[in-house]
């Protein structure tokens, strides 16, 4: 059954379910695509220009991701009694002052402190409000509907990696980032605002126990091992994202194939996911859990052990996969365990550490290539933390 199909009761019809799924796709490229992809890209340029630690730029960035976490926590209380259309739409609002404060910072403090801004905004916009959605108002076709926006959205990097790249060869960072600022106005807040109209249903009784309590699902063993396991893979993960291209320059490519590289990323992702609808039916959720965890620390590791461009180019893709479908594993982690209730509070509960992780992934890998001298090295540190990360996976499933 296609994810359009009729919508249960009390749920939008097949047309409004269609301008939900196409209106997501849309503004999580182009939110994602700005606030988290153009900026690996820049981060070189911005040290150069300002004369900034390299290590201080992405400690702002990183900062942002942490706000971002911690406004994960109130977002979901308010997506479950509310729904998605007010608060994204706040959200790119808020996003694009945002952005223009990056671009402006004329010292280090305003910088960092513009990137909480973005951390605020980001928290609004991207996945865990996305996923909430489409959880709710697709129901039991969530998966389905889940896979096409993150199929969509993993083109993020595709679009806005070479795109900003392509500014940046022409224009300065400031104003790259004053292009970029302008592109997520025009598209996000009115995207938002019109397109996630229509009733905010209530999770249908099957959807998981309605008497459960959320405070003690999150107090259990299993959701403090899912918490354990998602975050050291995110760790992994998203460190590898943002010294990617450190890794390639390291190795021997230009800045621009470099970026390149990171853009094929984004179809990488969009590969990794294509297959997963399917997956869950023939596995087990320990099984696929602990599969896709494997996937991500073994191609992490394999990142730091080649030395040829071409080889890491292919592994960087297949790297990618593992994280697209990493990104599926997450959005469907509480409904597999504990159903679609209290998503949006749990997700809240299981986003903020994870995303905590997530921002400082950045900042931890520069300093861990610091530390050891080289990129390589610090690519199978990440592995390590990956393994880990599938032995926590292993209770992470209730009784």
């Amino acid at each position: 059954m296609t994810v359009d199909a009729c919508a249960q009761p009390g749920s939008l019809s097949k047309a409004g379910l269609r301008r939900v799924m196409v209106t997501l796709c849309v503004t999580e490229i182009t939110s994602w695509g700005v606030l988290y992809y153009a900026f690996p890209v820049l981060a070189t340029d911005i040290a150069k220009a300002t004369g900034w630690s390299p290590t201080w730029i992405t400690a702002g960035f990183s900062a942002g991701q942490l706000v971002a976490a911690l406004a994960g926590i109130p977002v979901g209380r308010w997506l479950d009694r509310y729904g998605p259309r007010w608060l994204m739409t706040g959200g790119s609002i808020l996003a694009v002052p945002a952005v223009v404060a990056i671009a402006t910072a004329q010292n280090l403090a305003w910088f960092i402190a513009a990137w909480l801004l973005a951390g605020v905004a980001m928290g609004a916009t991207l996945y865990p409000p996305a996923f909430a959605a489409l959880t709710r108002w697709y129901g039991p076709r969530r998966v389905g509907a889940l896979t096409v926006l993150t199929l969509a959205a993993g083109l993020a990097s595709t679009v806005f990696a070479p795109l900003t790249a392509a500014l940046a060869s022409h224009l300065d960072w400031r104003q790259t980032y004053l292009v970029l600022a302008a592109i997520l106005a025009v598209i996000t807040i009115p995207g938002h605002a019109w397109g996630l109209r229509g009733h905010w249903p209530d999770p249908e009784p099957h959807e998981g126990p309605a008497h459960a309590d959320p405070g003690r699902i999150a107090r259990s063993r299993a959701f403090v091992a899912l918490v354990v396991a998602l975050s050291l893979s995110a760790f992994a993960a998203f460190a590898v994202v943002i010294n990617l291209v450190p890794l390639l320059t390291e190795r021997g490519l230009s800045p621009g194939a470099a970026a390149v590289a990171l853009g094929l990323g984004g179809a990488g992702q969009v590969l990794g996911r294509l297959g997963y609808t399917t997956f869950t039916r023939h596995t087990s959720v320990r099984v696929r859990t602990a599969i896709i965890l494997t996937a991500v620390a073994a191609t992490t590791g394999v990142l730091g052990l080649l030395t040829t461009a071409p080889a890491l180019v292919i592994a960087a893709v297949v790297a990618s996969m593992a994280r697209g479908v990493f990104t599926l594993l997450q959005a469907t982690a509480i409904t597999d365990r504990w159903g679609a209730v209290h998503y949006g509070r749990l997700t809240g509960l299981l986003s903020a550490p994870l995303t905590i992780t997530m921002s400082l992934a950045p900042w931890a890998g520069a300093a861990i290539a610091d530390g050891l001298g080289g990129y390589s090295h610090t690519f199978l540190v990440l592995a390590l933390v990956a393994v880990a990360a599938v032995v926590a996976s292993l209770v992470s499933v209730p009784r």
